[in-house]
């Protein structure tokens, strides 16, 4: 392993074991649970298609007339994240991009979609996310995290999209996601069929292809920049804590409504 890549998995262990420990995955045993979790993580879902894109825009040629661009290799990677990200095949063998999977998912549980259906509404009208996000009501944790993506897309510095991508999303989600499956009631629950499809192949497709090649993006992108890797051990640091306090925050939503149901 590089050593700065070496150096930045050090500094984030601590932020990654918080969240791979989160209590958040032991606190998912009915169908209330997961719907409210869903409801929120769904958000999570669809901005790291945004970051993606990002990414895809400054390493690939997506303008006319084309272009060559300085590196095949890192657009071949973003390219192959693309395809299975946008349209991948699901459970049914069906072409659909991981969001409409997560939708599937949800609509199979009954969860709420109403907000996130809200929020693509807005944009669709032209009206920016920060905007968008004011007017729907959801915990502060979920709009900070969302904010910071689109703050950190805005840069267009692409290792700190990068960064953002790989060290708050792709080198965690197997964590994560196995957490989910390991330590909530949902493996042998055939309601939650589509659900542990997407987690399952989140955690197929980032641990044994994405997230080693999401490491040598990061990598090809920094260099021998020190202040680029110290930027991006920073993006990662803030990625992490705000995905534990995304976690924090839909665990205290699913807290409270069991309290409002006693």
């Amino acid at each position: 392993m590089n050593t700065k890549i070496a150096h930045i998995e050090k500094e984030l262990a601590g932020l990654r074991n918080e969240l791979k420990n989160h209590s958040i995955y032991k606190k998912l045993h009915t169908l209330e649970d997961v719907q409210t979790f869903m409801s929120l993580h769904v958000f999570a879902v669809w901005d790291f298609m945004s970051l993606l894109k990002a990414i895809q825009i400054n390493l690939t040629c997506v303008s006319v007339p084309w272009m060559p661009v300085k590196n095949a290799e890192l657009a071949r990677f973003i390219n192959e994240i693309v395809v299975a990200e946008e349209s991948d095949h699901d459970a049914h063998g069906v072409i659909k991009s991981h969001f409409e999977m997560y939708l599937t998912a949800m609509s199979e549980v009954k969860a709420d979609p109403s907000k996130m259906n809200a929020l693509l509404k807005m944009l669709q009208s032209n009206i920016s996310v920060e905007k968008a996000l004011e007017s729907i009501a959801m915990p502060n944790a979920v709009k900070e995290f969302l904010n910071f993506t689109f703050d950190i897309i805005k840069t267009n510095k692409t290792h700190l999209i990068a960064g953002s991508f790989t060290f708050g999303r792709e080198d965690v989600i197997p964590d994560m996601f196995i957490g989910i499956i390991d330590k909530a009631s949902l493996e042998n629950n055939t309601s939650y069929d589509s659900f542990n499809y997407y987690l399952k192949r989140h955690i197929e497709l980032d641990g044994d292809e994405h997230g080693p090649l999401s490491l040598k993006m990061v990598t090809e992108l920094c260099g021998n920049d020190e202040q680029k890797w110290e930027e991006v051990l920073e993006t990662g640091k803030r990625a992490l804590q705000l995905r534990i306090n995304l976690w924090s925050a839909i665990e205290h939503e699913i807290t409270t409504q069991l309290k409002v149901e006693i």
